[in-house]
């Protein structure tokens, strides 16, 4: 086939936006009718449902059993305010940061909450060098950078023991990474990244040295009531049974039952990260035999497996941004791929969602049409 003969295959599912993510394979309506709809989540049917969410949480990620596992409002950032907000300014805190949510954190913790924190910032396509990390302090991070397409490849350079405490957002990166658990104090994700869940609820996992922290220090500032873990001291054990915050959506709650389920089906932990890597791995040799096209990571150790982002590099392209996004407008014309577009904030280019819920067969499916939609926008400038 030429890159300028449209591709005979198509994607069997179009949908690779980086969040909400695509549901798990063959997903329908009908799978959500066990939803206990019109009853309050503090009934026992709500408060099983979302026991079980946890439980299953806990089963599918491998958590220890002394780490405590809540389903918090406001998605993956509400869970991840909610840590700083509670657990920062006990001592001395150090912020990294490698895309643009990582640096919305520097920015509450430095802007909003006022810390004096050390702040070490990567540019696109790097990592910040944790053997420079200071870890007597607490540290706060993003595992997997979803819009800059670079992951911490281990956790190796976290030492087991530490002063502080490690604060890390792992949204684009849980279900479908090997998290290190005994690293990690505080641990948030949102199920609507490598699920596929719907919106809105976020997780948080809570280490025994975070749980220690939160019962001895009181932070200097308010704490809104959905940020509120502790009372009179002491940890709040109903959050962590399925006694939520505020109330959450039942049907989503259902959905993330679910995919849980659907996990569990397919091996666990190592089936959903041996998913996402085979995923990746298409589009990491499409780029290896293209002469146009790059990993925006700049080493194959921190290249992301969910949040594939990638750059044109071909000289020829008068005006990145505007190449970038037609060439996205394009694919997504054709009914091949949606919503993959580079992140405002990010260098301009492609952002391919890898994660597990995405059949390896439609990302390769969809390589010849990026060839093909790369092609004709070059002859288009022509």
């Amino acid at each position: 086939m030429s890159d300028m003969t449209t591709p005979a295959v198509r994607p069997a599912n179009p949908r690779f936006s980086s969040g909400p993510c695509a549901k798990i394979p063959n997903f329908h309506l009908d799978m959500l009718s066990g939803a206990p709809l019109g009853r309050s989540h503090r009934a026992s049917v709500g408060k099983s449902k979302l026991a079980e969410a946890i439980d299953l949480t806990r089963a599918v990620l491998g958590v220890p059993d002394d780490y405590r596992i809540g389903i918090v409002p406001a998605s993956d950032t509400g869970a991840f305010e909610m840590a700083m907000w509670s657990l920062l300014g006990a001592r001395g805190v150090e912020m990294l940061a490698w895309e643009s949510f990582g640096l919305g954190w520097v920015t509450d913790v430095v802007k909003q909450l006022k810390l004096d924190a050390v702040v070490k910032i990567a540019p696109y396509g790097q990592i910040v060098d944790f053997k420079t990390v200071d870890f007597d302090r607490d540290i706060a991070f993003t595992w997997n950078g979803t819009t800059s397409g670079c992951r911490l490849p281990n956790g190796n350079d976290i030492p087991a023991n530490r002063a502080g405490l490690t604060l890390c957002d792992a949204t684009s990166a849980a279900f479908a990474m090997d998290l290190p658990w005994y690293k990690l104090d505080v641990t948030t994700f949102s199920w609507q990244k490598v699920l596929g869940g719907e919106g809105a609820h976020g997780v948080i996992i809570l280490s025994p040295r975070a749980v220690e922290r939160l019962e001895s220090y009181t932070p200097a500032w308010p704490l809104p009531k959905i940020f509120r873990m502790t009372s009179k001291g002491k940890l709040i054990e109903g959050i962590f049974k399925g006694e939520t915050i505020n109330t959450p959506s039942m049907l989503a709650v259902e959905d993330y039952l679910v995919a849980l389920k659907w996990a569990q089906s397919l091996g666990g932990q190592a089936a959903l990260i041996a998913r996402a890597n085979a995923n990746a791995q298409v589009i990491w040799d499409f780029c290896a035999q293209s002469d146009w096209i790059a990993n925006l990571a700049e080493t194959a150790d921190i290249a992301s497996t969910t949040s594939v982002c990638l750059k044109f590099t071909d000289a020829g392209i008068k005006d990145g941004e505007a190449f970038a996004k037609a060439v996205a407008k394009r694919l997504e014309n054709a009914g091949v791929a949606f919503d993959i577009g580079a992140y405002r904030d990010a260098p301009a280019g492609l952002r391919i969602w890898c994660g597990s819920t995405v059949e390896t067969a439609d990302v390769a499916a969809l390589m010849p049409w990026l060839a093909y939609a790369f092609h004709a926008e070059i002859a288009a400038q022509l």
